[in-house]
This record gives C-alpha cells, sequence and structure tokens, in this order.
C-alpha cells in the first residue's frame, strides 16, 4: 500500500496553480500597461503660459457652471478677470444656488463687464445638471466667438492660461482640447489618497500629451475644456453627453468618433485645482466618476477594471504576502512560478513608485499638511482600485447636492 501524499504536497500544488492563475491575470495586463507607458516619451510637451496676439481678439467665451460653489469660485472669478482681450465673454451659468454664489459674481460684474450671470432652465428629464449649464451657457453665447472654453467653479487658470490654450490648439489643428491640470493639497489623508485616485487614469490610459487614435479611448478634462464653437454646434452642444455623469470624456469621444481631433495635454504649468476639502471628500465625490462609465462600452469597463485589478492593486498584497507571510526557501537552479510571479510584482511597484516623480509636477504640496503622504500614495493603490470598483456597479443618486432618480 502506498503511503498518502503529504499535506505539504497539496499546500504547494495549490499554491503553483494559484501562482499560475495570477500570472495568467498580470503578464497581458502589465504588456497593455507597458505599451502606454512607453509612449510617454513622445508626448506634447506640458502647455506654457502664453502672451496673446491681435488675431486672437475676442476669440473666446467662457462658460463656468455653478451650484452652490461660494467657498470656492473667487479664485476662479480674480484669475479670469486677468486674461486678456482674447477672452470675449465669461457666462457663469447658476442652477439656482442657496449660499451666495451670484452675489459673489454681480461683484465680479461692476469689476469686469465681460462677466454675466444667467440662471439655467428646471433640468429637464434625462439630463445631469452640469452638462445642462453648459448645454444653456453655450447656447447664450456669442456666435463671433471662434472657441468655447468650459471651466468649473475650482479652477485657478494662471493669466496666460487661454492664449496659450488657443495658440496650442491652432498650431496642432485640434477641433477640441482639455488639460490636465495641478492639483492643491492640503490635508494628510488626501495626500495620501488623491495620487493612487489619479493613477487609476494613468493606468488605464495614455499619457497626457499623447494623441489617442482610437475615439473610445480618448481622455478628456471638464474643469478646462476647449473646443471650436462650429464643432460643438455641430453636435447639438452638450446633447450627445446630457445624461452622463462624465459628460467631459463622453462629449470628447462622440466628437472624436466624428471625425475631429481630440487631445488631451498636460496644462500643471497653467492651471491649479483645488477639487475637495480631505480624503473622505475626495473618496466620495472624486471616486464615484473616475470609473468613467458612462462614457465606455461594457467590455470597456470590464477591461478596465481587470487592469487595474492586476497591475495597480495587486503588487502591493502579493509582495507583502511573499516577504512576511511565506517561509523562506532556497532559491532553485531555475526560476518557479512563484518566484515569477514575485519578479513581476516587484517590478510592478518600483514602476509604481518611479511614477511619483512623473507626477510630482501635478501636485501643488507647498502649504499641505503632511505632504510628505504622497509618497507613500502606492500604499494606497489596492484603496484606490477598490473605489472604481464600487463606483462602476453603483448609480449616482446625489451629485453636488442635486438628487437624481
Amino acid at each position: 500500500m502506498s503511503p498518502s501524499p503529504h499535506p505539504r504536497f497539496f499546500t504547494e500544488r495549490i499554491l503553483n496553480y494559484l501562482t499560475l492563475f495570477l500570472l495568467l491575470i498580470q503578464v497581458p495586463a502589465t504588456a497593455i500597461f507597458l505599451s502606454r507607458l512607453l509612449k510617454g516619451p513622445g508626448r506634447h510637451p506640458p502647455i506654457e503660459p502664453q502672451e496673446p496676439t491681435p488675431q486672437l481678439l475676442g476669440s473666446v467665451s467662457v462658460v463656468v457652471p455653478t451650484l452652490n460653489e461660494a467657498l470656492r469660485i473667487s479664485p476662479l472669478l480674480e484669475c479670469l478677470s486677468r486674461q486678456s482681450y482674447e477672452l470675449r465673454e465669461i457666462i457663469v451659468v447658476d442652477s439656482n444656488s442657496q449660499d451666495g454664489t451670484p452675489d459673489l459674481v454681480k461683484l465680479a460684474i461692476q469689476q469686469d463687464p465681460r462677466f454675466r450671470l444667467m440662471t439655467d432652465d428646471p433640468l429637464p428629464p434625462g439630463w445631469v445638471g452640469r452638462p445642462w449649464a453648459l448645454h444653456n451657457g453655450f447656447l447664450h453665447s456669442s456666435e463671433a466667438s471662434e472657441w468655447f472654453l468650459g471651466m468649473d467653479a475650482d479652477t485657478q487658470p494662471d493669466p496666460g492660461l487661454i492664449a496659450g490654450l488657443v495658440k496650442t490648439a491652432e498650431a496642432e489643428k485640434y477641433d477640441l482640447v482639455s488639460l490636465s491640470p495641478q492639483f492643491i493639497l492640503k490635508y494628510p489623508g488626501e495626500c495620501w489618497l488623491q495620487p493612487a485616485l489619479l493613477m487609476t487614469l494613468l493606468y488605464r490610459f495614455d499619457p497626457a500629451g499623447v494623441n489617442t487614435k482610437q475615439p473610445e479611448r480618448v481622455m478628456a478634462n471638464g474643469q478646462c475644456f476647449l473646443c471650436r464653437r462650429r464643432v460643438l454646434a455641430a453636435v447639438d452642444g452638450y446633447s450627445s453627453a446630457g445624461g452622463s455623469f462624465c459628460d467631459d470624456v463622453t462629449l470628447a469621444r462622440n466628437i472624436a468618433a466624428q471625425g475631429f481631433k481630440v487631445g488631451f495635454l498636460d496644462g500643471a504649468k497653467v492651471l491649479k485645482v483645488r477639487m475637495y476639502e480631505g480624503a473622505l471628500q475626495t473618496w466620495k465625490e472624486w471616486g464615484r466618476s473616475l470609473d468613467l462609465k458612462d462614457a465606455s462600452s461594457r467590455a470597456q469597463l470590464w477591461g478596465d477594471l481587470w487592469l487595474l485589478f492586476a497591475v495597480q492593486a495587486l503588487p502591493l498584497p502579493i509582495v507583502l504576502t511573499d516577504l512576511f507571510l511565506s517561509p523562506p526557501l532556497p532559491l532553485p537552479p531555475y526560476p518557479t512560478p512563484p518566484l515569477l510571479l514575485l519578479g513581476l510584482n516587484v517590478f510592478l511597484l518600483v514602476i509604481r513608485f518611479a511614477l511619483l516623480l512623473a507626477i510630482a509636477p501635478s501636485y501643488d504640496r507647498k502649504t499641505a499638511n503632511g505632504g510628505w503622504l504622497f509618497w507613500f500614495s502606492p500604499f494606497a493603490d489596492p484603496l484606490a482600485v477598490l473605489r472604481i470598483f464600487l463606483s462602476a456597479f453603483r448609480t449616482p443618486r446625489e451629485w453636488r447636492g442635486r438628487k437624481y432618480s
């Protein structure tokens, strides 16, 4: 009678099967991720502030949607007043704010006649508040303007932003171009969590400044969203993105699908933004739009979730498990599946920490309390990916205080 296998035999077999399964998940995802990173060296350089030239006179209409933005809109109003003669008008479309936002805009109107204040119509069925406000602003903007620029109330543009943005768009023949900003961080929790959430975008899409060929992979940022007015008119304004909670990406992909040239560039030198106050607000508000499900097919959404799970969420737990829970074993004469898995995930972690150097210019941490936690943000990666998963399977019922059925 042959002896029964030792329990360790079954443990090692299960471990090998699990290892092979994880490699099957991670290896193709790593290849896709690296193919995107390799495009980085050829990307368009960051936008620089520029002085306007006479041909830009009155060429841009700015539209700002607002809903209870009194605590953060003042820097934007001041910064827009410092833009030069390329800016024809600034239309603030308010959705019946109750916190004094319209009063701040009225004060700005007294200082700069380019400001206008309007209240949008009641929200129609099927529309989300932000694209509805932008659509109304577009309909009331001057037809003499060549460019439409949507900006959020939490942004702080450099005085040379609009001139630099329009000149770049014209030189590169963009029909639509949006910018990634420099984020202002203040509190320890957000210094740790926010970069991990941002990294979910860097893992899924080409770097800012790379011309993405596939319309369904185009990225955009509605905080600074410049589009030729004739192009926006051709797609009936924001109608095609009216029901989207990520209207910027949805609209940009729809425009790209119609053959127009769409760009997403690095704007860290010309645009700052203070989005949310602390880690909890960042988790709740920004985390629920980062999945981009409203702009993606189900297959694309599942593909993105697989990639994030494989190359952003798994490396840290796998490496820590091997370091602290696995018993030390002598190195075999040839690579085994567990050793290959460990090597792959150490490699992914090295890349992840190196990417901190790449995204560091995208953060203003000069006045942050606990700004050093930025360098430990890779430890928040599993949490950030969990947030994307949670958001991907939930439809928002409330946004900026407005409730949706």
